[in-house]
């Protein structure tokens, strides 16, 4: 395998608008950006509580967070696999194989990992913010938004990681989605595919879309802190 060649056949596959790796891309992207909308709102909620409300098993609602964001997706995978069936409880639903299920699984991998993230935000934002609404008679949901914004980086940095972990994952969109093309193909997927079938052009490709994400992701967290510190100098 000649390492510079396949690296140029994968940049000519990527601006030479190929339908079916741009159709892959297409699908992981919504997959897990829907998969990620629908938990963090929820995620958001619950990491607050968590940090600020005092209610009996917090400690270990929080300690069970922290221990199913360490779970393997693809046991996760073997779960929903199970549950999505048909001999199944959840079999007469018909998702296996289908996107649905694989934004499902994304759902159960990415939430808790929002939830101990943004609770440990929360945990080390200053209080003072959040009192200090509550004094000036600001409603719960604009003294939430007043906290937020005081840890908004943290908070970002809890998003971008939580989606960087589902839009890579290959456990359990392999085992829940089937790796359909134009279907439930997603980028890990497809590399694992293509680099079992021994054509890595499409599989380095991939690969550097992911690079280019993670790259831009960590920029604009940066850029934005950089900003904000000028501000406050």
């Amino acid at each position: 395998m000649d390492i510079w060649q396949t690296t140029q056949q994968a940049v000519q596959l990527l601006f030479s608008g190929d339908m079916a790796l741009w159709g892959i891309v297409g699908v992981s992207f919504s997959v897990s950006l829907l998969a990620i909308s629908i938990v963090l709102i929820p995620a958001l909620v619950i990491g607050f509580a968590l940090a600020y409300g005092k209610f009996p098993g917090r400690w270990l609602i929080l300690s069970l967070f922290n221990t199913f964001q360490s779970v393997p997706t693809v046991v996760i995978g073997l779960l929903l696999y199970m549950t999505l069936s048909r001999s199944g409880p959840m079999g007469d639903w018909k998702m296996l194989f289908t996107q649905q299920a694989m934004i499902i699984g994304q759902m159960m991998i990415c939430f808790p990992i929002l939830v101990s993230m943004m609770h440990a935000a929360f945990q080390n934002s200053d209080r003072r913010a959040w009192e200090t609404a509550l004094t000036l008679g600001a409603s719960l949901p604009r003294a939430l938004m007043s906290l937020m914004w005081e840890s908004r980086f943290p908070l970002l940095a809890a998003v971008i990681a939580a989606f960087s972990r589902i839009i890579t994952e290959v456990g359990c969109s392999m085992m829940v989605g089937g790796n359909i093309l134009n279907s439930t193909r997603n980028i890990p997927t497809a590399i694992a595919l293509e680099s079992s079938k021994g054509a890595f052009a499409q599989g380095v490709a991939l690969g550097m879309v992911l690079l280019i994400l993670a790259l831009g992701l960590n920029f604009f967290l940066s850029v934005a802190r950089g900003k904000a510190h000028l501000r406050t100098n």
